[in-house]
């Protein structure tokens, strides 16, 4: 007589998650606590799946996710045309659960929650081509089948390699070669294969001030020493570099500079101080580590070429660049274009580290370079971009408690604003006041080695043209409260009903 028909019933209890734990879960779990208590041994027969939920009165489609839940982790064994058993040998390392995170989350949302975040510069995820990417992963995955998902180069999938050197010959006027070509999870790994590669303890590298803190860390974990060289309007200043690095004596191993737009600034490299800056480099012996982190996103007047299209090699330059801003901080693709000998070595170290990249989603991305899906994504994120770039230097100089406490400059390129303020303006108070209507904004002084800044940089790229104008509109709101000199009384006003609708 099969297990269906045996004349008696399987009662136990089935807790009732009041947290949102799926009931399939909850059964499997209780199954379980009967298997360790000793209830059901090993051997013992199940009911059916059909008697199983009569009997606690659960849907058979929840009793049969939890059978096959357990038969994958080895608790139950199933047996063909004789039902189901507890496992002979039960598993020595049980797969744990896990509370549910959303559930926990939504009990700990606070009323005062940040909504909006004038983030350093994040693109949009919204306008990610998300289904042209998925299909592009399949077709890859299809493609390379089992015998093309093992090992791979530690350098990246040639196909990837050999797309982008041809794309940066191109579009960005390197001349390069696949084998110059490393592939990384984003441009933060490039820094520190990078970092690890080329810098031995006691060394110095040369940074921008104010400037990409990770990237500093990253020649920091490496041993080097960091030297802050500030910069002006027309980016790095070149000449207080020159006269620091007489005085390292040999010392100053790389000069770590983000000249398109400079981070956190947005001001260009003049091109005056590139020449000078390489010409420093060919005279001291330095590595030039060019981070190129947002070229697509250019919109007044012609992009400057990277230091490393005049380089009359590659000896002495690095191209960093990172193909997450372009689609989303999630997608971690990132490259280095260096003479072959670096890269080789770089190579070798990110094997040490992270043993190869993720060549699924390489080979994916190589597929929509060649067909031209990213750039027609580029040309559309970056007319989306101008125009909300445009919608906020609108909004930010129409607002009379903004636009006499703010010096606002429309970035020629990139996803943020630096806003400068006036010497009565308490950025920190400024930051906490937004935060408690809803705005989340950073200040300058975090990209700072020392000191303070009355600055912040704003990025208006992951945000509507709706959404900036509730930003701006709190952001004036909370300035009036913690300056109240910021305007004139009779003009003030609080934030509008559009604001305190959509920032709850």
């Amino acid at each position: 007589m099969g297990p269906d028909a045996r004349p008696w019933r399987f009662d136990f209890a089935v807790a009732d998650d009041a947290g949102g734990t799926p009931r399939h879960v909850q059964l499997a779990r209780a199954l379980v606590r009967e298997i360790q208590r000793g209830r059901l041994a090993p051997g013992a027969r199940l009911p059916g799946s059909r008697t199983l939920a009569a009997s606690l009165k659960l849907n058979r489609k929840v009793v049969v996710a939890a059978l096959d839940e357990l038969v994958a982790q080895g608790w139950l064994e199933a047996l063909p045309a004789r039902g189901t058993q507890v496992a002979q040998s039960l598993p020595a390392m049980p797969v744990a659960d896990a509370q549910p995170v959303r559930a926990r989350g939504a009990r700990g949302s606070t009323t005062n929650a940040v909504r909006f975040t004038l983030n350093d510069g994040i693109p949009d995820a919204r306008l990610a081509p998300l289904d042209v990417i998925a299909r592009a992963q399949r077709r890859a995955l299809t493609t390379l089948g089992r015998s093309g998902l093992g090992y791979s180069d530690p350098a990246g999938d040639p196909v990837l390699r050999e797309v982008l050197a041809h794309f940066v010959n191109q579009a960005r006027g390197l001349a390069c070669k696949p084998e110059h070509v490393l592939v990384t999870r984003g441009s933060q790994m490039a820094l520190s294969l990078l970092a690890l590669t080329l810098v031995e303890r006691g060394d110095v590298v040369a940074v921008e001030n104010p400037g990409y803190v990770p990237g500093w860390r990253a020649f920091e974990f490496a041993g080097a020493s960091i030297l802050h060289v500030p910069v002006d309007a027309q980016g790095l200043v070149v000449d207080v570099l020159e006269a620091k690095a007489k005085r390292l004596a040999g010392r100053l191993k790389a000069v770590y500079v983000t000249p398109h737009h400079q981070y956190p600034t947005t001001v260009p490299l003049s091109p005056e101080r590139r020449m000078q800056l390489r010409a420093l480099a060919e005279k001291l012996g330095f590595t030039i580590i060019e981070d190129d982190y947002d070229y697509e996103y250019h919109f007044d007047g012609t992009p400057l070429l990277p230091l490393s299209a005049a380089a009359s090699s590659r000896r002495g330059t690095v191209y960093v660049a990172s193909l997450s801003k372009l689609i989303a901080p999630a997608v971690r693709l990132g490259y280095i274009v260096a003479d072959s000998a670096l890269t080789a070595r770089a190579s070798a170290v990110r094997e040490i580290l992270d043993r190869q990249g993720d060549i699924v989603l390489e080979r994916a991305i190589a597929e929509l370079i060649e067909d031209g899906e990213l750039q027609r994504h580029a040309r559309r994120a970056r007319q989306i971009y101008r125009e909300r770039r445009d919608v906020m230097l609108t909004l930010l100089r129409s607002d009379p408690r903004l636009r006499s406490m703010l010096e606002v400059r429309p970035p020629a390129g990139g996803l943020a604003f630096w806003l400068s303020a006036s010497e009565t303006v308490d950025i920190r108070a400024w930051a906490q006041a937004a935060a408690a209507r809803g705005v989340g904004l950073t200040p300058g002084s975090a990209h700072l080695a020392s000191g303070n800044v009355r600055a912040f940089r704003a990025g208006f790229a992951s945000l509507t043209p709706d959404e900036l104008a509730v930003v701006v509109d709190l952001l004036g709101a909370s300035l009036e409260e913690t300056t109240p000199t910021a305007t004139d009384r009779k003009s003030s006003h609080a934030p509008s009903r559009r604001s305190r609708r959509l920032a709850g």
